[in-house]
């Protein structure tokens, strides 16, 4: 079997890929958030996936929320791009098409930890999961100093907007449709939504002044 490359979609479905990634968790940039998502974990008593270490950590200058993590995510235990899902095939695709670096991203779920009982199919987030996600989501923008963008993704991930505005006022905050394989091809205006979405961001990026990196 060909084995993927750590820049294709699906590379965690190599074991040996995911090895490698598992070996970069103790990586400064990403520790705060792992401390974050260990006490989400312990106050919510389900687990949280990890930040992926190749993406930007807390020097991340994009947050693209997602809804919440998938049954997979248990198999790797990040929060990626690269997991050997569809979802995360397509962002990985829609990401490099609007040429936004990893280094630049972090990415998280409005409801960030594992809302499925063992076994069961993926769903969306109740309203009082959501409710009860509300308060993590200001010790996260605290350890993303140099936040340029939001990126909410899904229906779900727009409720995190009021909060957004009120955290960080001025803060762009662009909407986009989830990138589930489901979604995307109901319809041909939903990635052309996603990429116009994504392209805004990324000229966000390119335009607006580099922020405060992490010690």
């Amino acid at each position: 079997m060909t084995r993927a490359a750590p820049d294709q979609p699906k590379s965690l479905r190599d074991p040996a890929q995911l090895a490698a990634r598992r070996a970069l968790v103790e990586a400064p940039h990403i520790a705060p958030i792992r401390v974050l998502a260990r006490r989400v974990s312990a106050e919510r008593d389900a687990p949280v996936p990890d930040p992926d270490p190749l993406d930007g950590g807390v020097n991340a200058r994009m947050l693209l929320l997602l809804e919440t993590p998938g049954p997979a995510v248990v198999r790797t235990g990040f929060v990626t791009r690269d997991s050997a899902t569809g979802t995360a095939a397509n962002l990985f695709r829609f990401l490099a098409e609007a040429g936004i670096a990893r280094a630049d991203t972090l990415i998280w779920n409005v409801v960030p930890w594992v809302i499925h009982a063992p076994g069961a199919l993926n769903r969306a987030p109740r309203r009082a999961e959501l409710r009860a996600a509300e308060p993590y989501l200001a010790p996260l923008l605290d350890l993303l100093p140099g936040l340029a963008v939001a990126v909410l993704a899904g229906r779900f991930a727009g409720e995190a907007r009021p909060a957004l505005a009120s955290l960080r006022p001025g803060l762009p905050v662009i909407g986009v449709p989830h990138p589930s394989p489901t979604y995307v091809c109901t319809s041909p205006s939903v990635p052309e939504r996603i990429r116009a979405g994504l392209a805004e961001a990324a000229v966000i990026l390119r335009t607006s002044p580099p922020g405060i990196a992490a010690p």
